[in-house]
């Protein structure tokens, strides 16, 4: 298989699986009721108003730098080894969240904490939706490469699928950029993905 894929794939535009967010959504609120911070949090349908400390700062950072460039966030998958490529990004992703909440322990209730929750929550999410797509269709060899291959079906619930969490994972670094202090571009940290 080629080290680079130059395939160009349409997204569907579908959206195979939803985020479930109430339970966060709901700590965030409880978390936060009546604090005046110094900087505004935008998650969906609420805006939360937090006061970060210095080393959630140094954390946010940290997370910025390590992730912005990560191919999960940055690349369109085109064929079945660029999505393999990035569900393993995707775990490495996964696993530099998991530590910076193992360095963040003592402070469950800070907002950084929180934004880090949910990113974890929409990879666990997604992670699901991928065991589903995975159970669903076996994958059959390939009748020229002899190696195994996605149908085309499930490789679109793929694109799809990533295109979702790659809005998801991008919006959250946003916000911990904003926690961070650190100034983001108009179009956002990850390009064509700033919005709603």
């Amino acid at each position: 298989m080629p080290d680079f894929c130059y395939g160009s794939v349409m997204r569907s535009g579908a959206i195979p699986f939803k985020f479930d967010l109430v339970d966060l959504l709901t700590r965030a609120r409880r978390q936060v009721s009546g604090r005046i911070g110094d900087v505004t949090l935008n998650l969906p349908f609420v805006s939360i108003a937090v006061s970060p400390k210095d080393r959630e700062r140094t954390i946010a950072r940290e997370i910025v730098v390590r992730l912005k460039d990560r191919r999960v966030l940055s690349a369109w998958e085109c064929c079945d080894d660029c999505i393999n490529r990035a569900l393993a990004s995707l775990q490495d992703v996964r696993q530099t969240l998991v530590d910076k909440q193992v360095e963040l322990s003592d402070a469950q209730d800070g907002a950084l904490y929180l934004l880090i929750d949910a990113m974890l929550i929409g990879i666990r999410q997604f992670l699901t939706f991928e065991e589903f797509l995975t159970r669903s269709d076996v994958a059959r060899p390939h009748p020229r490469l002899r190696e195994f291959h996605r149908p085309p079906d499930t490789r679109q619930a793929y694109f799809d699928g990533l295109e979702v969490l790659r809005g998801h994972l991008s919006r959250c670094l946003g916000q911990i950029a904003t926690v961070a202090g650190m100034e983001t571009p108009k179009d956002g940290l990850i390009a064509n993905y700033q919005g709603p």
